[in-house]
């Protein structure tokens, strides 16, 4: 429900000391992703990545082709602080931002990205730690917006998991519909009442980072198992999704991490929910239907 076969941070495109866009090299470095996925009966991916962090939809188009797998791709933008906010910043200061973002949103949503006829599966929305800032906000409002016109699908970032319950009730607030809204990252706040208190909303969240431990304010994979268990326990196996927001290929310039935290990253790779996170939740005694629910049930019905 939530991973990124190709990314890059804002700004990537400026660094010419990478040369330009190995598409050779990406196309491996997918198929070998999707494959692996694919070799634990995975059909259909989402990937979330926003229209200004590197979406390359022609990408996807033949990683799906060569592998059979199902590839839902975005329409959306970061959230300000990592993402590319001076554009529609500058749009919204001279006329009205909101009504621009809603026209690309409809348009992506119901005519296709570019020239492919792609059209986009998701709204991909973020927001800051702590806080909707005013330019996010008119991007929820747009996204709620074409949802009520088109039906279309939303999936959130939320930065460490903060402002979850306050990204539901503004969608909700707008019209949007809880049942086709899916707030992510939700797993980077433990707090089990937090989590009540969205998942109260009626929308669904997401457990996706699995595998992406003690960094960027994220929580141990125990932590989550534990935090999902217990929700579980509560009721919610219907309204709860898995994923790892893996990124397979980085754009720019190669990032070179500690030695430190490149052992962690080790664990953040696309098929670490099915060869640890599950097998571990089975111990505490999630039964196979709840599996089935989290992994192929919950996102069958959240894209009805």
């Amino acid at each position: 429900m939530h991973e990124h076969f190709v990314f890059g941070y804002p700004g990537f495109e400026g660094d010419k000391t990478v040369g330009p866009f190995d598409r050779k090299k990406a196309l491996e470095v997918s198929i070998a992703a999707a494959e692996r996925a694919k070799a634990y009966g995975v059909q259909t991916i989402v990937d979330a990545t926003p229209n200004e962090c590197g979406r390359d939809v022609k990408v996807l188009k033949e990683v799906s082709e060569k592998t059979g797998v199902n590839i839902v791709c975005a329409t959306g933008y970061y959230f300000e602080g990592e993402g590319a906010s001076a554009y529609f910043k500058f749009r919204n200061a001279l006329g009205d931002g909101l009504k621009e973002i809603y026209e690309l949103m409809f348009m992506e949503v119901t005519e296709g990205i570019d020239d492919t006829g792609i059209k986009a599966g998701v709204i991909k929305l973020a927001s800051s730690k702590n806080v909707i800032t005013d330019y996010e906000r008119l991007f929820f409002k747009a996204a709620a917006k074409v949802q009520k016109e088109t039906g279309a699908h939303i999936i959130t970032h939320t930065q460490e998991g903060t402002m979850g319950q306050e990204q539901a009730e503004l969608l909700i607030s707008e019209g949007a519909d809880p049942n086709r809204i899916m707030i992510g990252h939700m797993c980077g706040n433990t707090d089990i009442k937090y989590a009540a208190k969205v998942l109260e909303k009626g929308v669904y969240i997401g457990f996706d980072r699995f595998g992406l431990e003690g960094f960027i304010g994220c929580p141990t994979d125990g932590e989550r198992e534990a935090l999902a268990v217990s929700l579980l326990a509560l009721g919610y196996e219907d309204k709860i999704m898995f994923s790892h927001d893996t990124v397979n290929v980085m754009l720019g310039r190669t990032v070179v991490f500690p030695p430190a935290l490149r052992e962690i990253m080790a664990n953040q790779h696309i098929a670490r929910i099915f060869e640890v996170i599950i097998p571990d939740l089975k111990k505490m005694g999630v039964t196979d239907d709840q599996i089935e629910k989290i992994m192929t049930k919950n996102p069958e019905h959240f894209f009805r």
